[in-house]
């Protein structure tokens, strides 16, 4: 038994002492506003520039919701988001802590 326990500390403090493993970071998108969202853009909040459009191609109707993954392999969780609307309007917020939220709307 006193082996097992001093396996398992061990194993914690590697745990401990290991540099933070990048996770892909998930989120559910909801467009709660009365146009089309054609463009979606995450980027870190440490970045000056956008990232690409994540709607690239396609977009989310009013009243509906997507999933998302942000696969960067950044250990950070504080993004800036951007959507473009069909009618030509544009939202933005910054140092949004996406791990927390777990989900973002967009509304009118």
């Amino acid at each position: 038994m006193k082996s097992l326990i001093s396996a398992a500390l061990a194993f914690a403090a590697l745990a401990i002492h290991s540099p933070a493993q990048a996770e892909d970071l998930e989120f559910l998108l909801y467009n709660d506003s009365s146009a089309d969202l054609v463009e979606f853009n995450v980027s870190p909040a440490s970045s000056d520039d956008w990232e690409a459009n994540l709607l690239a191609g396609g977009y989310l109707a009013p009243g509906y919701e997507i999933g998302v993954d942000i696969a960067d392999g950044l250990t950070t969780c504080v993004y800036d988001i951007r959507g473009v609307f069909a009618d030509g309007s544009e939202a933005e917020d910054y140092s949004l802590n996406l791990c927390d939220l777990g989900e973002y709307t967009f509304s009118d």
